[in-house]
């Protein structure tokens, strides 16, 4: 059954208003401001709602329905956030936007029509009264772009009173829902040496920079693309003028993993580094920040039952992954079911080019409706 066209255009209008409220994670008045829009929307649907207070990032929003059934009874639990990796002021120059088939804006896919699109499949399913019986929980977070740091907590709690976890992250560009995901860590390593001058006294000095050239080396080559792991140093500085030998430099370098065991591998042998000149020392730390989303067994089983769910309401559906993380990482090792990227379809994540595709919109909220229902 198809939305009917006033509601696909309170979706619209719901989704601009989300758009043009800046989230940035670390702006925390943005993020509130997001959750007083969703508040005001989940009231009317009826809603118990707990706010979770943040002193320096936004707060969280928990919306239960059905929250009288009894506590062990397994139930749903929706999972977004609500921040954006976009700059309070990319409006000027990104605004909301609506062409065609694409509508545009800061966060628009990443991850707000995902919220909008749950919100919806829930207004649907109350309107038909096919709302399932078993607890529904929406948990909209705050920091996901900055690394769940306050979020995961409350994932990981809430995860485990569900029987399944839909999260609304976008979908691939091909309409693919995510079945497996990447871990994602990242190491901060500093090199110390000694300060001199590099004309009189050169050879008085240890050259940080230098130091790090071996570490980058050694990192990069830790690369393993049959095994899924790669390293990447994507930022290095170091020194203060050209004619000084260079006392400290430093680098981070992120780490993704595929294999459940191979960040424990790779974080042993990073923070285990040694220099490799006389007269320099190291500083390692990081280590992984989301855990390895496999599409092991228990994925392949979560799958291939939504897509007989999907395919006898008439949705077709197929399953991929990414070497990108998301907050369902948090919930594969958990060992409950768990499927992502049910969220808008589009594209140029984290861009100026940053869109979905409006039908997705409804074909969406189709299918986590149809999940709902009959799961």
């Amino acid at each position: 059954m198809t939305p009917k066209i006033e509601n696909l255009a309170g979706m619209l209008d719901l989704l601009r208003r989300l758009v043009e409220c800046e989230s940035p994670s670390h702006d925390k008045a943005g993020v509130d401001g997001v959750v007083a829009i969703l508040s005001a929307e989940l009231t009317k649907l009826g809603a118990d709602l707990q706010v979770i207070p943040n002193q320096h990032t936004g707060d969280l929003l928990i919306a239960r329905f059905n929250p009288q059934q009894p506590a062990d009874q397994k139930g749903f639990l929706l999972l977004g956030h609500m921040d954006t990796v976009f700059p309070r002021g990319t409006l000027a120059s990104m605004p909301y936007l609506e062409s065609g088939e694409r509508i545009l804006g800061p966060g628009v896919s990443d991850m707000k029509a995902g919220l909008v699109i749950g919100l919806a499949a829930l207004r649907r399913l109350q309107e038909q009264g096919n709302m399932p019986d078993s607890p529904v929980t929406f948990l909209f977070t705050s920091d996901e772009e900055s690394g769940s740091q306050t979020s995961r907590p409350w994932i990981e709690k809430l995860a485990q009173e569900a029987c399944l976890v839909l999260v609304l992250e976008p979908g691939l560009p091909d309409g693919a829902i995510k079945t497996w995901r990447k871990g994602v860590g990242e190491f901060h390593i500093v090199a110390h040496g000694k300060a001199a001058h590099s004309g009189g006294e050169h050879e008085k000095g240890c050259n940080a920079i230098q130091e790090l050239a071996h570490q980058v080396l050694r990192l990069q080559a830790l690369t393993d693309y049959a095994r899924g792991t790669t390293l990447n140093v994507g930022l290095i500085q170091g020194g203060m003028a050209v004619n000084v030998v260079p006392d400290i430099a430093w680098l981070d370098v992120d780490l993704r993993v595929m294999q459940p065991g191979e960040a424990e591998r790779i974080t042993e042998i990073v923070m285990n580094l040694q220099p490799v000149l006389q007269g320099t020392r190291l500083e390692v730390t990081g280590g992984l920040n989301r855990p390895p989303m496999p599409y092991d067994e228990r994925m392949q089983a979560t799958f291939e039952h939504a897509w007989q769910l999907a395919a006898g309401h008439g949705i077709p559906l197929t399953g991929s992954g990414t070497g990108g993380a998301s907050d369902a990482n948090f919930v594969a090792p958990l060992g409950i079911p768990v499927l992502d990227g049910l969220g808008a379809i589009g594209g140029g994540y984290h861009s100026p080019n940053e869109f979905i595709l409006k039908d997705s919109l409804v074909s969406r909220v189709d299918l986590l409706a149809a999940l709902l229902q009959d799961w």
